[in-house]
């Protein structure tokens, strides 16, 4: 008889000297961006409420530990199968990974203790954790900090770099800064889950399906939608409400562009964070989690815990939250998530932050929303709020300032709280303010270490918000020149044939060393996003190595910020002649293409960047 042994395992008990499969018909790698800052985010925290500087990594074996759930494992063949759980224990290595190399770099102990849990050496023989030989290249490349292009490959694949990059960005190595050796101490020793072990496959699904299906617990959103309805007493305002929740539950986790069943808890925390968090535990250590924080992980008790705050409590308040405010936010949350994956005329602040990753845009664009405003109000406000963090997102990624899920969540609460329930005029005037005030341009400040559009360069954090740098000045200058805006045609990465980033100068310093007196020197010109351009991928395979002289007349035959490059834009394009000339733009064709050539070109991008990201774009929206 098959046994079926439940175990508590650490992070360390659960990985180490051993690895995992999964069956062919398993689904890809799916975590999205906000999946893995919110598991970053929460450990963080709750590391971060223990832990005092000056405490040794000792010491964290007395933090409170951290519970991550459960999985079910199958043993077939000798090997271990991940029937549930391969999206967190892939998560789990990707940020081990990360973790190691980190403490690789500052010579610490536990780089050596963390090893074993991403690969076990078997008479030589490297097998990482995730026993998955597709997915092989990309974790090596990972572990080893080797450059990695997933154009191209299966849909895991290129999830699992850009998650292991929005690791990276949430800067949580800097966040610890001395503490990093603790944390990765308490991670390996304090958080676990359950591991749920079967030697039979038919075992193992049963206990699946069970879990996920007829023996599901009650979730969050169940559980508020009966404090809710405990209250409301009279039979057909108590059906009405039922109703009404069901059907709105339903239109969020079923949207038919893409189904998701963590949807109606995803747009629950943004409604009540944007409308009602008005506290956010402090940055130091023993602090408690505040509002903010708390409707993050169980924000059905702490409805229940702050109702007098919400007025929730009384059958009236607890039916217009049901069948008022919640349908309310949850069409915002439809309109919003529709935005982000469609370029809608109108809109289009939305899809380019989505575009940038940001995590918060949903509880922020939520912020000034009422439940009495009517479809109009509501884009009015979605745009003017997306264009303020599209502008205050762009000149801080190229200062090089990071804007992930823990470095931007202070910055946020504090926006929500401030522009919470204004009208159009007022979130105008707030915003603006904000923005005339900000410390942070494309400038840039040599007093405060940012370089600015100029000091801006190519490199693993950078690649993504130049990529889309380049892309919206192109759509730009198009757009303005009469032709289509096809900005979420440049930045399509399923497409046929996507576009590429183009270095102007080759990858050849002999040719420049006139010029750069070191290969460092060239390669910070080379990489510097004046000297880049966005061409069609077999465009830029074919040219990249070519001298500018050979590049330029394929140039001419590409999108006009490219083109702009060569003397035959000013030759048959009337428009694009009168929106230079009625921009005072310093386009100018070049016949080679050097550092002097190059700072001409920094001047103007810098002017196209000043103009697609100006403050004034907030008062287009005004009536």
């Amino acid at each position: 008889m098959s046994t079926i042994t439940p175990h508590y395992r650490t992070i360390t008990q659960l990985l180490q000297s051993r690895s995992f499969s999964i069956d062919d018909y398993q689904r890809e790698y799916k975590w999205e961006r906000q999946n893995i800052e919110e598991l970053v985010s929460d450990l963080f925290g709750k590391f971060d409420t223990q832990y005092a500087p000056g405490d040794t990594p000792v010491a964290a074996s007395g933090y409170a530990s951290y519970f991550l759930g459960s999985i079910i494992v199958t043993q077939r063949g000798g090997k271990s199968y991940l029937v549930d759980g391969q999206q967190r224990v892939t998560s789990l290595t990707l940020l081990l990974i990360h973790l190691y190399r980190a403490a690789k770099e500052r010579n610490l102990q536990v780089a050596s203790t963390i090893e074993p849990l991403i690969f076990s050496d078997t008479y030589g023989e490297k097998k990482f954790n995730l026993d998955i030989p597709e997915r092989v290249s990309v974790i090596s490349a990972l572990f080893n900090g080797e450059e990695y292009n997933a154009d191209g490959k299966e849909e895991s694949i290129r999830t699992i770099l850009a998650r292991y990059q929005d690791i990276e960005g949430t800067g949580i190595v800097d966040d610890l800064g001395e503490g990093l050796q603790s944390f990765i101490y308490w991670l390996m020793g304090n958080v676990g889950l359950i591991e749920i072990a079967t030697e039979n496959d038919a075992h193992a699904y049963s206990i699946f399906e069970t879990m996920n299906d007829r023996g599901r617990p009650l979730s969050p959103v169940d559980m508020l939608k009966a404090y809710l309805l405990a209250p409301i007493e009279q039979e057909q305002q108590r059906q009405d409400a039922n109703r009404t929740w069901k059907k709105t539950v339903l239109d969020l986790i079923s949207w038919e562009a893409d189904p998701d069943p963590e949807r109606d808890a995803t747009c629950l925390k943004a409604w009540l964070r944007s409308q009602y968090a008005e506290s956010i535990r402090e940055r130091k250590a023993g602090s408690s989690d505040r509002d903010w924080e708390l409707i993050g992980t169980t924000f059905h008790r702490w409805i229940r815990d702050n109702e007098s705050r919400m007025g929730a409590g009384h059958a009236k308040r607890n039916f217009s939250l049901m069948t008022e405010e919640f349908p309310f936010f949850a069409r915002a949350h439809k309109l919003i998530l529709q935005a982000s994956r469609n370029y809608t005329k109108g809109l289009e602040p939305l899809f380019y932050n989505a575009h940038n990753d940001f995590t918060w845009q949903t509880t922020v664009l939520m912020a000034a929303l009422k439940v009495d405003d009517d479809d109009e109000t509501v884009r009015r406000k979605l745009a003017i709020t997306a264009s303020y963090l599209d502008i205050w997102l762009m000149r801080r990624t190229s200062n090089y300032i990071r804007v992930g899920y823990s470095s931007t969540s202070y910055t946020m609460y504090l926006l929500c709280k401030e522009i919470r329930g204004k009208s159009v005029s007022e979130l105008v005037d707030i915003l603006s303010v904000r923005l005339k005030e900000d410390d942070v341009d494309f400038e840039g400040s040599e007093s405060r270490g940012r370089r600015g559009v100029a000091g801006l360069g190519l490199n693993q954090f950078s690649r993504r918000y130049i990529y889309h740098m380049l892309a919206r000045v192109t759509a730009y200058v198009e757009s303005r020149s009469g032709k289509p805006d096809l900005f979420d045609k440049y930045v399509d990465r399923k497409a046929k044939n996507p576009s590429d980033i183009e270095h102007i100068w080759a990858n050849d310093y002999s040719r420049y060393q006139d010029e750069c007196p070191t290969r460092q020197d060239f390669d910070n010109w080379r990489n510097n996003v004046a000297g880049l351009l966005l061409l069609p991928a077999d465009v830029n395979r074919s040219y990249q190595d070519k001298p500018f002289s050979e590049k330029a007349p394929h140039y001419a035959k590409q999108n006009l910020y490219a083109a702009s490059l060569t003397a035959s834009a000013y030759q048959h394009q009337p428009q694009f002649e009168n929106f230079r000339v009625r921009e005072s733009l310093p386009f100018k064709p070049y016949e080679k293409f050097g550092k002097p050539e190059q700072l001409e070109r920094t001047e103007l991008l810098l002017d196209l960047v000043n103009k697609v990201w100006a403050p004034e774009r907030l008062t287009m929206y005004l009536p």
